[in-house]
């Protein structure tokens, strides 16, 4: 597993040069963009294809290459394999079959970004990219919406308007966000806002909207954790017994002063029905 340049060429590292020089096949994703990363350092490998349309078909071959005891490098477009890529069927399939799979690490968008973000939240969930649907894109927001990390997304460009839009919509507008924008390349972006101030600084300048994304979203505020006193808990209690569920928070909270939410929750647990 060989990880390549996400842009500029000079990332990849003498690990991954040499291993490349040394097996006899390289599976890519795209060949022909392959075949011309290949070329600038001068490798000439055999190239076979393995992408999400032929990867179950292309990976079985794979094993019988390495049964036949020849070589193999996986390599994706840019970056690692089996990161928002093609590549985690395949190291199943090697696996199954008892030969060894190596890491050969280097380049990652995701942590490139994070590192020149500045963000000081120490923890990050990698979501990778959202569906291409507003609607299922939406569901999947909607399960992040609590989450108290940084979100990291992947974005293209001709989606990041309406993936932006929704972001604001289901997660909020207050929220920071961070663009990092072709990464490693000479037009390299990094802009922080607020989520609602977002899409107004994509549509300021078309330019802004080219180029591969890497979206790190803030994430929800923690929630403090609610106590509830023993003389609350009783009261609560007590009016549960006599009281719907509702009627019986809202008279415990007048009584005891105690958080209503904490003793809605409360009351949940004490008479779930």
């Amino acid at each position: 597993m060989v990880a390549t340049p996400i842009g500029n060429l000079g990332d990849i590292t003498l690990r991954a040069l040499e291993t490349l020089k040394a097996v006899d096949v390289i599976a890519a994703e795209d060949t022909r963009h392959s075949a011309q990363l290949l070329g600038h350092f001068g490798i000439r490998a055999k190239l076979v294809a393995l992408h999400e349309h032929n990867e179950q078909s292309a990976g079985q071959k794979i094993v019988e290459l390495l049964h036949a005891g020849q070589s193999v490098a996986l390599i994706s477009d840019a970056g690692t394999p089996a990161i928002s890529d093609p590549g985690a069927l395949l190291v199943n399939l090697v696996h199954q079959a008892g030969v060894k799979v190596v890491p050969i690490p280097g380049a990652n968008a995701a942590i490139a970004a994070l590192s020149a973000a500045g963000l000081l939240m120490p923890r990050f969930l990698f979501v990778g990219f959202l569906p291409a649907k507003s609607s299922h894109r939406k569901q999947v927001l909607e399960t992040l919406r609590s989450v108290p990390v940084t979100l990291v997304f992947y974005e293209a460009p001709h989606r990041v308007l309406e993936s932006v839009a929704d972001l604001a919509e289901t997660l909020g507008g207050a929220r920071n966000i961070t663009f990092a924008r072709e990464l490693t390349k000479t037009f390299e972006t990094f802009h922080a806002c607020r989520l609602d101030e977002a899409l107004a600084w994509l549509q300021a300048d078309p330019n802004q909207q080219r180029g591969e994304f890497v979206l790190l979203v803030e994430g929800a505020p923690a929630v403090e954790e609610q106590t509830v006193s023993d003389a609350a808990r009783h009261t609560l209690q007590t009016l549960l017994a006599e009281l719907p569920l509702k009627q019986a928070v809202k008279l415990a909270t007048e009584i005891t002063g105690a958080k209503k939410n904490a003793l809605y929750q409360l009351a949940l647990e004490l008479k779930p029905e």
